[in-house]
């Protein structure tokens, strides 16, 4: 029994379907409406740290592969570029591609960056990295890709639509009875906080709110090539952490645009199966988190993103903002709350890379009677 239908929930249906147990999904929605519909669609190995974290986004890689291949949902293996705008980003880039976790990266002039991408702005352009190893999907499209194969090819559940009320000893009770299994995995993303407060409470558990923008199709059938991150992003994900030279793009940026730091601003951008642009994104995290968006959020992201990008289209389609848990120190909320019972949540901003391969060591463990 899954609780919740989002990727997390996918991702442990499909990696339990895979070992023959009989998997019922509920859903709360009729379909998913939280965190994994709301993100860039960016698989981002690169963003992980070397070693453990790493294998398990490249686990989920290669799963999204498969899922590509056998259930046509869509994969494109787009790569990804970190630009450098100013030389204290090109110091990281280049410390970071002589060290263990740049394996495989590429450094490359501003030539070279404008050749794989017409996107790039070539205005104080010193150059960027390169990795192969990064996706996009269509977060939009490619749950219900998913669950309609799982549900046909591995006769997976679905009970979308329906509310838990609760959980106790096995049973799943919702609106209309209980639901019996001998196994419940909660994956309900930001709602774990209401069925199980205290777990959340005790591991430390925050809140982060997002805010993101999508542009109409660009015309002409024009598209960026990989993933672009400005030298923001180096501030925001910890496989930069060990970089030495990162403290003078932490301080630059804290002196110069202090207003970026309070809104955890650094900026990316995707580009979907529809030739749609993905904009973002902002962090903001406990009690700062309301239910309004600040316009000034969004100012501040178009504005670091036409320093770094060209699009042939700005036009906004929409807004939207999203809500995930991020857990202090670990890529996950693994825990056992009752006998074969547990939650498991907060993958922070990385749910889209890091839920397969996640699930995958999840459901090894219990195959082999190790605990999660």
């Amino acid at each position: 029994m899954i609780v919740g239908g989002g990727i997390v929930g996918l991702a442990h249906a499909l990696a339990a379907a895979k070992r023959g147990r009989d998997v019922t999904v509920v859903e709360r929605d009729v379909r998913p409406m939280g965190a994994s519909v709301r993100n860039f669609g960016m698989i981002w190995p690169i963003g992980q740290p070397v070693g453990e974290l790493r294998e398990v986004a490249m686990l989920s890689r290669s799963i999204w592969l498969e899922l590509a291949r056998e259930a046509g949902v869509w994969v494109r293996e787009c790569g990804s570029i970190h630009l450098a705008h100013a030389e204290d980003e090109w110091e990281v880039l280049k410390e970071f591609a002589r060290g263990e976790g740049g394996a495989g990266c590429e450094l490359l002039g501003a030539k070279e960056v404008i050749e794989r991408s017409p996107a790039a702005n070539p205005e104080g352009l010193i150059g960027g990295m390169f990795s192969g190893s990064e996706c996009v999907v269509n977060p939009r499209t490619a749950l219900g890709g998913i669950s309609k194969w799982v549900a046909e090819r591995m006769g997976v559940r679905f009970l979308n639509g329906t509310h838990v009320r609760e959980i106790c000893e096995g049973l799943v009770y919702v609106e209309d009875g209980c639901i019996e299994g001998d196994w419940v995995v909660v994956c309900g993303g930001d709602e774990c906080r209401a069925m199980y407060p205290e777990v959340i409470a005790r591991a430390g558990i925050v809140r982060c709110k997002l805010q993101m923008m999508r542009t109409g199709t660009q015309p002409e059938g024009w598209r960026i090539g990989p993933h672009l991150a400005g030298g923001l992003t180096l501030r925001h994900y910890s496989n930069f952490a060990g970089c030495a030279s990162l403290a003078k793009v932490k301080e630059r940026v804290a002196r110069e645009t202090p207003e970026l730091d309070r809104y955890g601003i650094h900026v990316m951008a995707s580009q979907n199966d529809a030739g749609e642009m993905i904009l973002g994104d902002s962090h903001e995290y406990g009690e700062a988190i309301e239910p309004f968006d600040k316009c000034v959020i969004d100012e501040l992201i178009l504005r670091e993103l036409r320093r770094i990008i060209r699009l042939k289209d700005w036009t906004i389609g929409e807004r939207w903002n999203g809500i995930y848990l991020k857990h202090p120190s670990r890529a996950v909320l693994g825990e056992q709350v009752d006998d074969g019972v547990y939650v498991c949540t907060a993958t922070g901003g990385s749910g889209m890379t890091m839920s397969f391969g996640l699930a995958e060591r999840f459901w090894g463990r219990i195959d082999r009677g190790e605990g999660v």
